[in-house]
């Protein structure tokens, strides 16, 4: 008898035990969810919004979270586990900048590191790093994210938004801005820099818009290229203003194409944005054949994105079989392709 209420009692404690577990995964899983930062793909505009143009940039579903614990009473500085999937070599080359956009984030939360608080940093989340995805931006919003929860320090959205913002500089020097907000809101938006705060429109979408998007596997520095097209831009001005003109008759019409849920004109939008990164000489021929494959695969419309010079491409397919077929045809060609839905 003594043996078996002995069985019993384990049992129970087992059971205890298993619930305790249970129930600390669900509050991390609730935790770790109030700290997403999401990846994004811009659409249309890449380049050019740096000249106070409107972009189209859509989030896509997959995130960066993060989980801190800051204390007083420890060595004062910074531990930092990334355990981000990312593409061979990213987070090596990006490791500096990091660094650099993790310490403005503290700053921009008044965290002295290096006399009084020790802080401790784990990245996680399904949003592969590599160039083009916005993964610079996801890290710091989720970064900001977790430190307001566990200061405790209540932030409204654009607060969160601006905390990245800070972070982004360490990135890029001069962010668009156009990568936190996407990673902080979420959805399909338009964005523009002005003098002052950047104007941005959540747009809403009738119909889910399906995308592939690929790797070239090269991960290219956002503020060299960038300050490539601007010594560029300076050196012809004329140039560089036609090509600007062209795109905001394309960036117009595609906003357009978005509102009435015309894709095959999106598409064929798409395709001319990318002719306009071929004359900026942002695009490479990694990027070109990955945007003829997936026009030959059957997307209706294939353009690079971000950056540039490797990083990423995407397409636009209408239905599941498109998306299914140009994604097998990437895949052939690049060494990471995913799926995304913009809804």
């Amino acid at each position: 008898d003594g043996h078996l209420m002995e069985v019993e009692e384990r049992l129970k404690d087992q059971a205890r035990a298993a619930e305790d577990r249970a129930q600390l995964e669900r509050i991390g899983a609730r935790v770790l969810g109030r700290t997403k930062g999401f990846g994004k793909l811009i659409l249309f505009g890449e380049h050019f919004v740096v000249y106070k143009v409107p972009a189209l940039v859509g989030a896509v579903a997959a995130y960066t979270d993060c989980e801190c614990e800051v204390s007083t009473s420890g060595t004062p500085g910074v531990e930092v586990i990334d355990n981000r999937p990312a593409v061979p070599h990213y987070k090596i080359k990006k490791k500096d900048e990091g660094d650099v956009a993790i310490g403005l984030v503290l700053k921009h939360f008044g965290l002295d590191t290096e006399k009084k608080y020790s802080v401790k940093l784990t990245f996680g989340g399904d949003l592969t790093c590599v160039s083009g995805i916005g993964a610079s931006a996801a890290q710091v919003v989720a970064l900001s994210r977790a430190l307001s929860y566990e200061l405790p320090r209540p932030m409204t959205e654009d607060e969160i938004n601006a905390a990245g913002y800070e972070g982004e500089k360490g990135y890029h020097g001069t962010p668009s801005g156009i990568d936190n907000t996407a990673a902080t809101f979420g959805g399909l938006l338009r964005f523009q820099r002005t003098e002052g705060d950047p104007i941005f429109v959540k747009k809403q979408i009738k119909e889910p818009i399906r995308i592939v998007y690929a790797s070239t596997g090269i991960t290219a520095s956002t503020t060299e290229v960038v300050g490539d097209v601007r010594a560029k831009k300076e050196a012809d001005p004329a140039w560089f203003d036609g090509l600007l003109q062209k795109y905001c008759a394309i960036v117009a019409k595609a906003e357009s194409a978005i509102d009435e849920a015309d894709l095959v004109t999106l598409g064929k939008l798409m395709d001319e944005n990318h002719l306009l990164c071929q004359e900026l000489t942002v695009s490479c021929k990694e990027l070109d054949d990955l945007v003829l494959a997936a026009r030959s695969a059957g997307a209706i419309g294939a353009k690079m994105s971000g950056t540039g010079r490797g990083g990423l491409m995407l397409a636009l397919t209408p239905t599941e079989e498109s998306q299914n077929a140009v994604q097998a045809a990437l895949e052939k060609l690049a060494p990471q392709v995913w799926t995304t839905m913009l809804a």
